[in-house]
Order: C-alpha cells, then sequence, then structure tokens
C-alpha cells in the first residue's frame, strides 16, 4: 500500500502503522457485524476490453446474477455469498463504484469497507486499475465507469444515477469526472466522495488537477463528501480541508447541488477504510482495530447518505 499514494513513500505509512491494532478479516460470509444483513459477493466480472475484473458486493437477495456469470456473460472467478435469493426488491439497490488508489490492482484492499457498505443496503462494486499503465489507468477507471452504466441494472443495481467514491489517489480520479463530465458524455454521478484524497495533482481519468480546474471556474455539478482520518501520515488531511474551502467557494451560487462535508475521523491512511497497513508485505489488511472499525462506519453512513439511503450511523 506503500504505492499506494506514490507522492508519501513508504515512511508515511510505515509511522502510521503503529495504530493497526489486532488484523482480523472482515467476515467473509455475510455480516460485517453491526446489523447481520448478509451479503452476496460477486467476484472476478471482466468489465471491459482490458480484460480487468471487478468485484461485487450486495445485500443478499437483489436481483442480479449471483455466482461467477457477470451480466454480460463473462465468467468471473469465484462466488461468496451469505444467503442467496432468486428474487429481489423491484426497485434497484442504491449503487456505489469505488475506486482503489494508486496500487496497481488492489481491489482486495476494499473488502471490508466495501461489504460493509453492502451490509447497508448498497451495491457496491470495486474494479482493479492499474496506475502504471501507459496512462496512467485512465482506460481502466473509464472502462468502469462505463460497465456500472451499462451493466448495474443487471446486478441488481442504479447504472443511471450512482455514487463515485475513491481512496487515496482514486478520490481525485472520482472527483475528476464530475468536474470534466465531457469525458463520459456529459454524464455526472449522483456525488462524489473521496476518501483520504489529495487534490492538487492531476486526476488519473482527466489529467488535470481538481483544484486547478476549480480555479479556472469548473464545478462538480453535485455533492461532494470528503472523509480524511485526522492521524493520516501519508496525506495530511489538510488536502482534503483545503479541496472542501474551494469547493465552498465555488458553489455559491448553488449549494443545493454543490454541497460539501468534510469528516475527519480519528485514523490513519489506512483506516479509513477500515484497513492497516502491513510493512512486510507492502500491502493494506483487514484489521479489527477499533479506530478503523469505526471510521469504517462513518464512511459507509456517508456512502449511505450520498447514495440517499439516509444519514451516518
Amino acid at each position: 500500500m506503500a504505492r499506494d499514494m506514490g507522492m508519501a513513500g513508504t515512511a508515511g505509512m510505515a509511522g502510521a502503522a503503529g495504530m493497526a491494532g489486532t488484523a482480523g478479516a472482515v467476515g467473509p460470509d455475510g455480516s460485517d457485524g453491526s446489523d447481520g444483513t448478509a451479503v452476496e459477493t460477486v467476484r472476478g466480472l471482466v468489465y471491459g476490453p482490458s480484460g480487468k475484473r471487478l468485484d461485487v458486493y450486495r445485500p443478499a437477495g437483489v436481483a442480479g446474477p449471483s455466482g461467477d456469470a457477470s451480466a454480460s456473460g463473462k465468467t468471473g472467478e469465484t462466488g461468496e455469498t451469505g444467503e442467496t435469493g432468486e428474487t429481489g426488491p423491484s426497485a434497484p439497490a442504491p449503487t456505489v463504484l469505488l475506486w482503489h488508489g494508486i496500487g496497481p490492482d488492489e481491489r482486495d484492499v476494499l473488502e471490508p469497507l466495501a461489504r460493509t457498505a453492502a451490509a447497508r443496503g448498497l451495491l457496491v462494486l470495486v474494479p482493479d486499475w492499474r496506475s502504471d499503465a501507459a496512462d496512467g489507468g485512465r482506460a481502466h477507471l473509464l472502462e468502469s465507469l462505463a460497465f456500472v452504466r451499462r451493466e448495474a441494472g443487471g446486478l441488481g443495481g442504479d447504472g443511471e444515477s450512482f455514487v463515485l467514491a475513491g481512496w487515496s489517489a482514486g478520490a481525485g480520479a472520482a472527483l475528476g469526472v464530475a468536474l470534466r463530465p465531457e469525458i463520459v458524455e456529459g454524464w455526472r454521478p449522483r456525488a462524489v466522495v473521496g476518501l483520504a484524497g489529495r487534490y492538487d495533482l492531476p486526476a488519473r481519468t482527466t489529467g488535470t488537477a481538481p483544484l486547478a480546474d476549480l480555479a479556472e471556474g469548473r464545478v462538480p455539478g453535485v455533492p461532494v463528501h470528503l472523509v480524511h482520518g485526522s492521524r493520516d501520515a501519508v496525506l495530511d488531511a489538510r488536502c482534503s480541508r483545503d479541496l472542501a474551502e474551494a469547493l465552498r467557494a465555488a458553489g455559491r451560487a448553488d449549494r443545493a447541488k454543490q454541497a460539501v462535508t468534510l469528516q475527519e475521523p480519528e485514523t490513519d491512511h489506512a483506516g479509513v477504510i477500515m484497513t492497516a497497513y502491513e510493512p512486510a508485505a507492502d500491502h493494506c489488511v483487514p484489521t479489527t482495530a477499533e479506530h478503523a472499525v469505526r471510521s469504517g462506519q462513518l464512511v459507509t453512513g456517508v456512502l449511505a447518505e450520498a447514495a440517499g439511503t439516509g444519514g451516518a450511523a
């Protein structure tokens, strides 16, 4: 995960590792421990010409294919379910596309957060992408976005109006789409959620820095919700504070459509997604540390609110 920002290096993450606490996986067979809601996981769906894959986390019983059959007929790797229902509610599940950070193909690091969000009723899609691709990952990110718009309905979600969220480098990538909707035929997400991001560097989706876009008069046109750990030693919380200030200044003419929130839970860069950085593996792993669990519950509440299902727990 030290790769996961590149801009900060291993030192900050190793320093933050002291907050890790006891590591332990979030249960793979259903609930996240908060309310016992069973979660179904569909793994390894191919989302575009690149051959990259994504995982789907959704409440058990939501309409859509289960196991390893993708919405477009391609084959996934495995399927896990808490309890599988063959029919689901008529209304699509509130949907979130969640992008990982700069570490190549690290969709696994977002599993604890995605599973917890699914236990709250959200359908969450988490794709791999590679920051070391020739285009910095742009094609992978936009392919995954196109897949969700095209196929989320068949998976039980909403492909027209969903939350675009990202962690670390994924946060700037998500905001970039809202600021430059022309890259996706004028489409904008329902809302953007940025987790522990940095916004003064070029977004992987657009090639321009979100703060620069704001300075030039662009606005996201949708609510933006930010969460950043107050003990983040990889990216200081000032990164999100600066963005929040710029967004509020830019959105004064239309505060209803361009609401901005910022929360700073007492956690670190990895804890905000319910993980801990493991130096030996150079990777983030699930953790049961109290600060990370609390932060993850906060983030899932933000995602739920952004998706229109109610406020944070």
